[in-house]
């Protein structure tokens, strides 16, 4: 079979390319997964039901098995799965009762693989999502569904991932709004939680979070909750795309408190700049100071690499963590281009190249919000990355997506 075919540049014009890149390493290590010195949480999708019988834009339909599978996928590299998060299309297609459904059977397929002697991690996304925002008029109304689904997940023996609310921006009218509810949802938590600062480039309508379009003033209100409640404070996931705010807040946490008592963590969300972030500096007053811990959408994606990259961090080779984690920055930038909420397209698309569902089709209808051209790009980098499972099948279903849109 030929390694080349064409492909639609940014100008709508037909091209040749070659395939180059070499599979990335290989999925299970025979000893079982590496180990390393970084929790590294993956932001996982959902695979959707293309057959079912419904109206994608306003029902969802999950292939549980495929999705399940992919979670043990993740897993078996180390990694541990943030579970029904915005990668899950929360609030973009998946509905709460059904991410109550997926939590639930993520944690039991945790169970299973954790009876094997190694922990398979799982922090699951506690939101307000089944609110009509519309409706919402008070603080107490947030405070209400954060208690709601924290009781449900926390129900299900779950650890919590306090998502931002898009309620809670409606109805705020100071950072005093913001720390009253944070402080009854901390005050009750049976462990230590992980916070979740989403930017409005991620989610327009979390603009002004934490009660200031300021981002030093919104993350002074932000550090004061954490410090008011310490142990009650795994870490914070910040997503801002802004390397310089994400390390400056993290020399700032607190150095004792956090699920071990040595200080509360920085998971970056930085999918333009995670590689240096998690690499870090080594700079602060505790370990969790100098270097972020990872909750990231775009290690789905790129699972293996960052497997890799962080065993060899783990074993003390920096510059080898670099040499297999920065080439997939590329990528990343580019599967989080504005609009980077559309960003789960490119998620699913990779999942499909590389053989791990059978159709590139979303929860949502979401597989429609990314051009040709950029799926084009995408399939470039991901070559370019070393990050193409099976070539010959990544080529062919990239030639099937063409033809489907007139390039044969």
């Amino acid at each position: 079979m030929s390694n080349s075919l064409k492909l639609v540049d940014a100008y709508g014009q037909v091209t040749t390319y070659r395939l180059q890149g070499q599979p990335p390493p290989a999925i299970a290590p025979s000893n079982g997964p590496p180990r390393f010195n970084r929790i590294a949480y993956s932001a996982a999708h959902v695979v959707a039901d293309p057959r079912a019988a419904i109206d994608p834009w306003q029902q969802s339909a999950v292939d549980w098995d495929a999705t399940i599978a992919y979670r043990q996928r993740l897993w078996s590299l180390g990694l541990g799965v943030a579970e029904a998060m915005d990668t899950a299309q929360r609030g973009m297609g998946l509905d709460w009762p059904t991410s109550l459904e997926l939590i639930g059977r993520s944690l039991d397929a945790a169970r299973d693989f954790s009876a094997n002697g190694v922990d398979a991690l799982v922090a699951s996304g506690c939101g307000t999502d089944h609110l009509v925002l519309e409706n919402v008029k008070t603080v107490d109304d947030v405070i209400a569904a954060y208690e709601q689904q924290m009781e449900a997940i926390e129900a299900l023996g779950g650890k919590l991932i306090v998502m931002a609310s898009r309620a809670l921006a409606r109805v705020a009218q100071s950072p005093a709004d913001f720390e009253r509810v944070y402080d009854r949802i901390l005050r009750q938590a049976r462990q230590p939680v992980v916070l979740h600062w989403l930017g409005d480039m991620f989610d327009p309508a979390l603009a002004g979070y934490w009660g200031s379009n300021d981002i030093d003033r919104a993350m002074d209100t932000a550090l004061g909750i954490i410090a008011a409640n310490p142990d009650k404070v795994d870490g914070i996931k910040i997503s801002l795309l802004d390397k310089d705010k994400e390390i400056a807040m993290r020399r700032r946490l607190p150095a004792t408190g956090g699920s071990d008592g040595r200080g509360v963590r920085m998971y970056t969300g930085d999918d333009f700049n995670y590689a240096e972030l998690i690499a870090g500096d080594g700079f602060g007053t505790a370990p969790t100071h100098g270097k972020s811990d990872a909750l990231l959408g775009i290690f789905d994606a790129v699972a293996p690499a960052a497997s890799a990259a962080l065993a060899a961090l783990a074993r003390g080779d920096v510059e080898q963590f670099h040499a297999i984690l920065g080439p997939t920055v590329p990528l990343s930038r580019h599967i989080f281009a504005a609009p980077t909420r559309y960003y789960k397209t490119g998620v699913v698309f990779m999942a499909w190249l590389n053989g791990h569902q059978s159709h590139f089709t979303m929860v949502g209808g979401q597989q429609s919000t990314r051009s040709l051209p950029h799926l084009c790009e995408l399939f470039r980098l991901a070559d370019t990355a070393n990050l193409l499972a099976h070539p010959s099948l990544a080529l062919h279903r990239m030639q099937t997506l063409c033809a489907m849109h007139g390039v044969e």
